[in-house]
């Protein structure tokens, strides 16, 4: 479609940034949605990866605020996409429109939310904002639900599925896009949101799909390729790439496997970084002390690198900035990069279709093979995309081929009829006043996907137990009425501790732990009680026990059984291996507010920097929401968890807090201040700049910074540009693991 057939229904100047942007015309599927997009109609879009999805979006964004003055949500799954998602909008802030992003504290709302036109937001936090502030939801014209296939994951997909019911009975008028990957059923899905349905196959690149079976990609439109062997299967697909100017993605099934691929490949690899992408790669990972982080350097140093959960946020960005920039030719992954941000490549290799799940291997969903088989194609990159799978025998072959090169992706199917995932949303409600009743309750749930696929069968006896629940817990009342005796139509109201249950964004049985623990708590005990009381919440993702660690951690309990504030399962309990898990997951935080080691931590518990960093941030979260239920349990506990969670943030003891409050000094630097007598602010604005520098990790420009902050009077010294004065910044490397270590948790 030519921009002269559409750009009428645009405002003005908003085709000039398109131009800019090098988009003169439409993708077929973009020809047949824009029109319902811009009339403000409801629209499922259901097309591959690259197919120009987004654009849609935002171009129904820009409609609305500019031409409708009203308000825009755009809910997308990840806090990377929000990311990415917030940058490309931004490009249309010159038009007047203000964006901004939310993906912080479930439990407050961000400044200045009423001055936003675009609000981005996961999922979580745009239902937690409908919490706290169902006015501003009443404002909203159009919400875009980003990646709307993912109702269909059991962790996440209620969220989101309850977040787009709700918004659509607070606001009827509501404009609703959701974009979709194709999917068996979005149609269905256009159905239940009373939306147009746009789907398409259509790709900007072509993709080619094929098995490789020993020196042969026999590609699903009859066509072959043949492959130099060099030894390692996946080796010659990836060189093979590399030798025709490529990019590629390897998909395997576990973290080992990304790293010990990715190691080998860099040896394989003769190429290196230019220098100026080398001097960019130390700098990204000048401060970078564990031995994961060094392995992917070195990585990458050759222009491979790997992408799983066990990296830390900053290093998954750190390799992903570099593939999109084209420095590193080669990214292995597990699947969980298919669902993230945008990172294409002229040819993807799966070499996995099944993973581990529940004591065994079980095969991948052809919805999840197809996400990954459409990153392959960079649009004004590559001429075509390569998907390749992987055979070793020839049935194996027909097997890929006929089961997902030529299969129908799955339909979303909701997980909202899970009690488990249930129980908040039905708090929230409550506490909202969206329902007021177990019927009115119903009512609701009656509008979301779950109901729509299976009708209502089995809803009012899991609104009952999960009212039940509620009641027994204290979390709501049914005011001058007996629950249990009276109807549907009883009244249902939240108690205060309901209400700030629904306010912290936390599960209701996670709430009750917490309150029996804070009943338990006494002045004087140790820290590693709390610890486990945040850990024993369906909250925390616990982590698993490898061969050994039952053994340990049963010796660890009979040692500090007394510091515990809830009881101990019995040894023969089908509950004492997931306490073990819980009590894993408490050493894990102990140890970094006890500031043990990151890299010796790492290693006792056989976790990766990725790990550790969620276990401190959803430890953080629920140790402020257990010190706000203190104020209605144990006072006395308030100040003790306030301490507890700004140790766990930074991951120090008690004497550091202070240090660590300034800008640029963390746990290290703040304990290489310390054991110099930098104990305080007082001290060190009483130092000279000279002294400070002297300080093990800190340099005289850090120095000068922390002088700023603790001396209001100091005015930095000049320098020439060039002096050799200047102390360069260097993290000073922390102590080896000891060699022959055999115990889990030993540290001395």
């Amino acid at each position: 479609m030519p921009m002269s057939d559409w750009k009428s229904m645009l405002p003005q100047g908003a085709v000039d940034i398109l131009r800019e942007e090098g988009i003169t015309s439409l993708y077929p599927p973009q020809e047949l949605s824009i029109p319902y997009a811009l009339e403000g109609r409801n629209l499922v879009l259901a097309v591959p990866t690259a197919s120009g999805k987004s654009l849609v979006a935002y171009l129904a964004a820009v409609r609305r605020v500019l031409q409708d003055g009203g308000k825009v949500l755009y809910i997308v799954p990840l806090r990377a996409l929000a990311a990415e998602k917030y940058e490309e909008l931004k490009r249309f802030e010159p038009l007047g429109i203000k964006v901004g992003i939310s993906v912080g504290d479930y439990d407050e709302v961000d400044k200045g939310i009423d001055q936003l036109d675009v609000l981005i937001a996961t999922s979580e936090k745009a239902d937690a904002i409908m919490r706290h502030r169902a006015d501003w939801i009443r404002q909203m014209s159009l919400v875009v639900a980003d990646e709307v296939h993912l109702m269909n994951d059991p962790d996440r997909g209620p969220t989101l599925e309850i977040t787009l019911t709700k918004l659509r009975m607070l606001n009827p008028q509501v404009q609703v896009i959701a974009l979709s990957a194709t999917v068996g059923n979005s149609r269905e899905m256009a159905e239940w949101l009373d939306a147009e349905h746009v789907a398409s196959d259509w790709r900007p690149v072509e993709l080619k799909e094929g098995v490789l079976l020993a020196d042969t990609i026999n590609f699903t439109d009859n066509s072959h390729r043949k492959v130099r062997l060099l030894g390692d299967t996946v080796w010659s697909l990836v060189k093979d790439t590399m030798e025709e100017g490529g990019q590629v993605l390897v998909f395997v099934n576990t973290r080992k496997s990304t790293e010990t691929l990715a190691v080998r490949f860099a040896k394989l690899n003769r190429e290196k970084l230019d220098a100026a992408a080398a001097k960019e790669l130390e700098d990204a990972f000048q401060e970078e002390h564990t031995s994961i982080g060094t392995t992917l350097r070195d990585c990458m140093r050759t222009g491979m690198a790997f992408h799983n959960a066990a990296l830390s946020n900053e290093q998954r960005r750190t390799v992903e900035r570099f593939f999109k920039a084209g420095r590193i030719k080669c990214i292995v992954a597990t699947p969980t990069l298919a669902a993230g941000i945008n990172l294409p490549a002229r040819r993807v290799v799966v070499r996995d279709v099944n993973r581990f799940d529940d004591g065994g291997y079980v095969p991948l969903p052809v919805m999840e093979v197809k996400q990954m088989c459409g990153r392959a194609g960079r649009p004004r990159y590559d001429p075509y995309g390569e998907a390749v799978l992987i055979a070793k025998s020839l049935e194996q072959s027909h097997v890929l081929l006929e089961n997902y090169l030529l299969g129908e992706p799955e339909d979303v199917v909701s997980k909202v009829g899970n009690e488990r995932v249930l129980r908040g949303h039905v708090l929230a409600l409550i506490a909202t006043e969206t329902a007021s009743s177990r019927k009115g309750l119903v009512e609701f749930l009656g509008r979301t996907f779950f109901c729509h696929q299976r009708g209502e069968e089995g809803v009012e006896e899991a609104v009952e137990n999960i009212v039940r629940y509620l009641f027994k817990e204290g979390l709501i009342r049914c005011p001058g009425t007996d629950l249990l005796v009276e109807g549907p139509g009883a009244d249902l109201r939240t108690t205060f501790f309901g209400r700030r249950v629904s306010d912290l964004y936390i599960d209701p049985v996670s709430a009750a732990k917490l309150r029996d623990a804070l009943m338990t708590f006494t002045p004087g005990k140790r820290e590693l009680g709390l610890m486990h009381a945040v850990c024993s919440t369906p909250d925390m993702l616990n982590l698993y026990l490898r061969r050994d660690d039952a053994d340990i951690l049963s010796d660890i309990l009979t040692q500090r059984r007394g510091e515990l504030l809830s009881p101990v399962p019995e040894l023969d309990s089908p509950d004492y291996e997931y306490f073990l898990s819980e009590l894993k997951t408490a050493l894990v935080l102990d140890s970094w507010v006890e500031e043990r080691d990151e890299e010796e931590v790492l290693r006792a518990f056989g976790i990766g920097p990725g790990d550790l960093h969620n276990k401190v941030e959803v430890g953080e979260w629920l140790l402020y929401s257990m010190r706000e239920l203190s104020n209605i349990f144990n006072k006395d506990c308030y100040p003790v968890l306030t301490k507890l969670m700004a140790r766990m943030r930074y991951g120090v003891k008690e004497e550091l807090l202070e240090l660590v409050a300034l800008r640029g000094v963390g746990r290290v630097r703040a304990r290489s201040l310390f054991k110099k007598g930098y104990t305080s602010l007082e001290a060190l604005k009483e130092a000279p700049v000279t002294d400070i520098a002297k300080v093990i990790g800190i340099g005289e420009l850090l120095a000068q910074r922390i002088k700023q902050q603790v001396d209001p009077l100091f005015v930095p010294e000049k320098r020439a540009r060039g002096s050799s004065n200047a102390r360069q910044e260097v993290v000073p490397k922390e102590a080896p693991v000891k060699q022959g270590q055999t115990k889990l948790f030993q540290f001395d």
